[in-house]
């Protein structure tokens, strides 16, 4: 079992920032793929960002590319979502996710195993 927990949510204008954090406990990442996505009301909950655990590398939906930047700390067993020049459309809750032997172009929310409980985005006009 992987347990996830996010933090860092909160309300922000547009053009903010906000780094969102994900810590992990009950097993060693190695050999997983790390995840977030969101889900704004009354909508699916779709794919922000995956990294490989062990290889550092990243995939990013088109909507936050070039502004979102999805990384991880080894030593604290933890990812982070910073996120950049923020938009009204990006208010949603955010949830950090995991699947053991994933891949980084796992883009459904079915291909994850693990999952947080979500912190909320807000980003005001």
């Amino acid at each position: 079992q992987v347990q996830l927990v996010e933090s860092g949510g909160g309300l922000v204008q547009a053009g903010g920032s906000l780094r969102l954090s994900c810590a992990a406990s009950g097993r060693t990442l190695n050999n997983y793929v790390m995840g977030w996505f969101r889900q704004a009301p009354g909508k699916e909950r779709d794919f922000v960002a995956a990294i490989n655990w062990s290889t550092g590398n990243t995939n990013y939906a088109e909507s936050v590319k070039g502004r979102f930047t999805m990384s991880r700390d080894n030593a604290k067993n933890t990812v982070y979502l910073q996120m950049n020049s923020l938009k009204p459309e990006d208010t949603a809750v955010y949830y950090c996710t995991a699947h053991q032997y994933g891949r980084i172009w796992n883009l459904r929310p079915n291909d994850y195993e693990y999952w947080g409980q979500g912190t909320q985005v807000t980003v005001s006009s």
